[in-house]
């Protein structure tokens, strides 16, 4: 069994909310479905490019997940639903209405029992906080600044001030063609799972999410003091997370 907690909050300085996120359990395939999307594309694009992208992975996959499925085949539906949502926008946005361009991150989780399918694109992101202490980054951005860390050219601390840290390798939407990176987690009873735009990890440390989420997770507290730590540091962006722990 999972616990499951959402939010979505506008920020201090944006004029909208870009962000978007869905999660729908499935009792006849016993897999839940959570994504988190970040759009970009100015006014209106990218708001709606992150409904389209969320809406359509989403359906993508409750319509494609069957209950005997072994993980290597939910690999390929979340595949299919990642390049279905990046044709959704990409269309879209070749459609007129000055949305051309418009884009999205994805960052989605497929659960089953203990284990999970984590999907990426951009640099919205995946962590695994462990009941017992500890935080990992499941995903990778792909970003500029992520390049620079890897080829050790500047540090993790480094990026979240370097004047590029807002630019994005690669989303759904601005090409015809996207792919996803696909990840392996396995969850132990008290585990918890966090999906988040870059409005939530561009303000709070790695060190305090994990211990406002080990603090406790009742009744969704444990994200309104992550959004309040968000906005203690500006919260210049939207701020958007879903948390799922295992019971």
């Amino acid at each position: 069994m999972m616990n499951i907690w959402g939010m979505t909050d506008i920020g201090l300085v944006r004029r909208e909310n870009q962000d978007a996120y869905a999660v729908r359990i499935s009792e006849d395939t016993g897999f839940t479905v959570c994504v988190v999307c970040d759009g970009m594309g100015g006014p209106g694009g990218g708001k709606l490019a992150s409904r389209l992208a969320v809406d359509t992975f989403q359906s993508t996959c409750l319509a494609n997940l069957r209950r005997d499925m072994t993980w290597e085949q939910v690999r390929e539906v979340t595949a299919f639903a990642v390049a279905a949502a990046n044709t959704a926008v990409y269309e879209r946005s070749c459609a007129g209405d000055g949305l051309r361009g418009m884009g999205t991150t994805l960052v989605s989780a497929i659960l089953r029992e203990g284990e999970a399918l984590v999907d990426n694109v951009g640099d919205s992101r995946a962590y695994v906080i462990r009941g017992g202490g500890g935080i990992t980054r499941v995903t990778r951005d792909h970003s500029v600044v992520e390049r620079l860390v890897q080829q050790g050219n500047i540090t993790e601390e480094e990026a979240r001030s370097h004047p590029n840290r807002n630019l994005i390798t690669r989303a759904l939407g601005p090409d015809r063609e996207a792919f996803s990176d696909s990840y392996t987690v396995s969850l132990e009873p008290g585990d918890c799972l966090l999906l988040c735009t870059d409005g939530l990890t561009g303000t709070v440390t790695d060190q305090e999410l994990a211990r406002e989420i080990l603090r406790g997770t009742e009744d969704n507290k444990c994200l309104d003091r992550l959004l309040e730590l968000a906005k203690e540091q500006g919260a210049p962006d939207n701020v958007t997370a879903v948390l799922l722990r295992r019971q």
